[in-house]
């Protein structure tokens, strides 16, 4: 009987593990438009809910799941972020957007408490643990950039209905801080083979912040499985990269751009000027060859502890190229083809390099990434230092359907909106009552120096329509002591974060995410030379009656005949004797010169 329950226990626990593998990583490379490739990293580490309450840590690092139970986190999202997203020529962003964060760095997560106070202070707790954990100025993330949104963000872990209501929604942003090596290293160390093997192997700073655009995120949040017993927590990590191929290509040691020599040249025979002498260049940088070697530097060394969801070597790297394009890859990778996605997958060797090389290809198809269901963008209007105006152009591309979200910004304290001046206005259509365009309103205002300025709006966009949305604002004056060192340059405002709603009972479940670039604002900005020239010119005259006050309050003044050991005949000879020096060589140059 004790064996029997044993094979009992031994095949419950057989399934879960192959239901849920402890961990996961895949890269998938997609060609862009005018000679860019989308790189998309995805590690994905598991553990029972059980075992990690219990700090039993396995694949999730000890390090940050350590930093979550004592700031009380149940569902954390970070990103950092650097570069544009370019919608028009690459299509619609990877996962849907969301993995995806603003410039800089980009934090949200759910704190567990009582009140408000206590989850402000789990906050404060978590974003100082994180700052040293990546290496990032987390740190200044305070009550001035901290707000609470509303209906922007959902959780995407499983949360029971009577814990839930414990459960606070904080976000932060840092629009200035700048993504850069040291980011990459902590991201790194958080998986299990550090960088050393498998794709991982692939992340070179060199080549990471090189890129075009590029965006890491982390998300930890707890999922329960209908078809499992318990639950588990999962540790997300992606990044997602746009690489320029003809600029990966280029040696180190020789970076500069070369012309193509003439005989390499790919000619346009279907002009009619094209000659032997005359070459107009064909456009091949959709299909030109590169192999991982140039476009990251390295080989994948081996896989690393990768196993899909029956156990077996999950299919690591995957590639998307029409079905007649050539691909050649190192001895021991097995390869698995789907037409309907035009998809290549690789099993990686477990020990041996694996290499990927895409020769110059005859046919020019590719396989094109979906539109985006909207495009956003978002400036600047307005002169002057004491006013100024923002205007964001909406776009729904679609010519039938009329699209939902939700229009979120974070505006600093000193950026003071006025909230009457609100408008939405069509371009090139009908117009339409602004009332009609945007639906609700949740309006948090700013307090000096406390907190910033939260603004959400739910926008309905009809078809093949672009709304221009607009609103004015004031600037405030700072303190000179709250200026940065580099007080022209401006100051760095968040960028908008904009959720799109399903518009129909077959579109995605998942909610869509994107988000405009940053914004710089210019402020009302003393001139710091001359409280320069004031601070020097005080403390100089401060030093000279110091000097002149000590010395007449501290120096003792006596006669001269009242001084031990001092004979006034004798000083008076000396000055004479001196005097009396002083005139022969006076006369003596006299006589010279007559």
């Amino acid at each position: 009987m004790r064996h029997f329950y044993s094979f009992i226990l031994s095949l419950i626990f057989t399934i879960f593990a192959a239901a849920d593998p402890e961990y996961y990583e895949r890269l998938v490379l997609e060609p862009l438009p005018r000679g860019s490739l989308l790189a998309s990293f995805n590690f994905k580490s598991n553990a029972s809910l059980r075992s990690f309450e219990q700090q039993h840590f396995r694949y999730i690092p000890r390090s940050l799941g350590q930093i979550l139970q004592h700031a009380k986190t149940k569902e954390l999202h970070l990103r950092f972020n650097s570069g544009r997203w370019d919608a028009e020529s690459w299509g619609a962003r990877p996962w849907r957007g969301a993995k995806e964060g603003g410039m800089g760095v980009e934090l949200w997560a759910w704190v567990e408490a009582d009140t408000e106070e206590d989850a402000f202070a789990q906050w404060i707790t978590l974003n100082h643990a994180l700052s040293g954990l990546f290496c990032a100025s987390l740190n200044f993330i305070d009550s001035t950039r901290t707000t609470r949104p509303s209906i922007t963000f959902e959780p995407l872990g499983d949360h029971s209905n009577a814990f839930f209501s414990k459960l606070h929604l904080l976000h932060g942003t840092l629009p200035g801080e700048v993504v850069c090596t040291e980011n990459l290293t902590a991201f790194l160390k958080l998986l299990p083979c550090k960088g050393k093997a498998g794709i991982s192997s692939l992340l070179d700073g060199h080549k990471l912040f090189d890129a075009s655009w590029q965006s890491m995120a982390i998300d930890v949040k707890p999922i329960c499985p209908n078809d499992a017993p318990g639950c588990i927590v999962e540790m997300e990590q992606t990044v997602d990269m746009v690489l320029d191929i003809e600029r990966s290509k280029r040696p180190h040691d020789n970076p500069i751009p070369r012309p193509v020599p003439t005989e390499e040249l790919i000619c346009d025979t279907s002009k009619p000027y094209s000659s032997s002498d005359t070459c107009y260049p064909l456009d091949t940088s959709n299909v030109q060859s590169w192999r991982l070697s140039e476009i990251f530097g390295r080989l994948i060394k081996g896989s690393c502890l990768a196993t899909d969801i029956h156990g077996e070597a999950s299919k690591s790297v995957c590639i998307s190229a029409p079905y007649e394009h050539q691909i050649y890859t190192s001895e021991g990778s097995v390869e698995h083809k789907d037409i309907l996605t035009n998809s290549r997958c690789y099993v990686l060797p477990s020990s041996e390099p694996f290499e990927m090389i895409l020769p110059q290809q005859e046919s020019q198809a590719v396989v094109s990434r979906p539109a985006p269901q909207l495009y956003a963008s978002r400036s600047f209007t307005g002169h002057g230092q004491e006013r100024g105006g923002v205007q964001s152009l909406l776009t729904n591309p679609s010519s039938d359907v009329a699209i939902s979200f939700v229009y979120f910004e974070t505006l600093p304290w000193f950026m003071k909106p006025y909230l009457h001046t609100l408008k939405a206005q069509t371009i090139n259509s009908p117009p339409i009552p602004s009332d009609d365009i945007i639906t609700s309103i949740y309006y948090r205002p700013a307090l000096d120096r406390q907190r910033g300025t939260q603004l959400e709006l739910q926008i309905t966009l009809p078809p093949a329509s672009t709304v221009r949305l607009t609103y004015d604002f004031e600037k405030a004056i700072l303190r000179y002591t709250e200026y940065p060192p580099d007080a022209n340059r401006g100051f760095d405002v968040a960028s908008a974060v904009i959720r799109l709603f399903p518009n129909s009972s077959n579109a995605p479940s998942e909610a869509v995410y994107l988000r405009t670039t940053n914004l710089l604002l210019s402020l009302p900005t003393p001139d710091f030379s001359m409280p320069y020239n004031v601070i020097i010119l005080t403390s100089t005259v401060m030093a000279l009656a110091f000097g002149s006050i000590y010395n007449l309050l501290v120096r003792r003044f006596v006669g001269a005949d009242e001084v031990e050991g001092f004979d006034l005949a004798k000083l008076k000879a000396k000055i004479k004797a001196r005097l009396a020096l002083l005139k022969d060589r006076f006369m003596k140059q006299k006589e010279k010169t007559q």
